[in-house]
């Protein structure tokens, strides 16, 4: 286990884990200097692309991007997620994961599941791959993005998994669209940090996709906060750009591009 993760566990029930997402180096190179983690999500795949789901992400579009990303990272820890179908088997997984990490230079692959992919898990945490896990809503198989934990017989799996994820040697769980009083009790339970994301105030942490952050991004969720509009900004300059060229005002002096 490297440093990084080493001092990424150590913030548990010390200070906050600020986590966002990045699908390029401008983007990572200016998140960077405010984050403890920043992620390369398979949310590009709606983000970037306008897929439906996640499903359609593959492991050429995660490396391409992470390969980018990972120009811009400097101090976070660098998480990427391993795309659907990609971890069906340990065989699989240990392949792919060792793709990732190579071609990308990452710090560890984040994977969706509990008690299914727990010997998967392990088999890359084995062959020294360092792994953060995903509980909750897992958008990879997710048929609904109902809150997760609401019902005595979900919350107590989403508990046990808790747990399985952490004797697998995770260093880390997302918790998504978990409720609150659960995602609280899984924070206290293990012994590891969880990262929210819709999952209250009760996590050691919290990610966000960074297009929702600066309101790129249209979609509402009632978790979300936006904290700037940057769509405006874009479409002011955008403008501001046209009408300098139809009234003859575009600067004539060299750029550098």
């Amino acid at each position: 286990m490297n440093s990084k993760i080493i001092n990424f566990i150590k913030k548990k029930n010390k200070s906050k884990i600020i986590s966002l997402t990045a699908y390029s180096k401008n983007i990572a190179s200016i998140i960077d200097k405010h984050c403890d983690l920043v992620l390369v999500g398979d949310s590009l795949g709606s983000v970037l692309y306008n897929f439906s789901s996640t499903k359609k992400v593959t492991l050429d579009m995660m490396i391409e991007h992470s390969k980018s990303v990972r120009m811009g990272v400097k101090k976070s820890l660098m998480v990427v997620d391993m795309p659907h179908n990609t971890y069906r088997t340990s065989r699989e997984a240990l392949r792919n994961a060792k793709k990732i990490i190579s071609k990308t230079k990452c710090d560890a692959v984040k994977l969706e599941g509990g008690i299914k992919i727990v010997q998967i898990i392990k088999t890359l945490i084995k062959n020294k791959i360092p792994v953060m896990g995903h509980l909750g809503v897992l958008p990879q198989s997710a048929t609904n993005f109902k809150f997760k934990g609401k019902e005595t017989k979900e919350r107590k799996t989403i508990l046990r998994d808790s747990k399985l994820l952490e004797e697998a040697g995770v260093f880390s769980i997302v918790l998504e669209c978990v409720e609150s009083s659960l995602a609280k009790e899984i924070t206290k339970m293990i012994n590891i940090p969880t990262i929210g994301i819709g999952a209250s105030v009760h996590c050691d942490g919290q990610v966000l996709v960074t297009d929702d952050l600066i309101g790129l991004n249209k979609m509402k969720v009632r978790f979300v906060k936006r904290y700037s509009n940057i769509e405006k900004q874009i479409d002011d300059a955008a403008l501001k750009f046209k009408k300098d060229v139809v009234t003859n005002k575009f600067p004539t002096k060299k750029h550098s591009y």
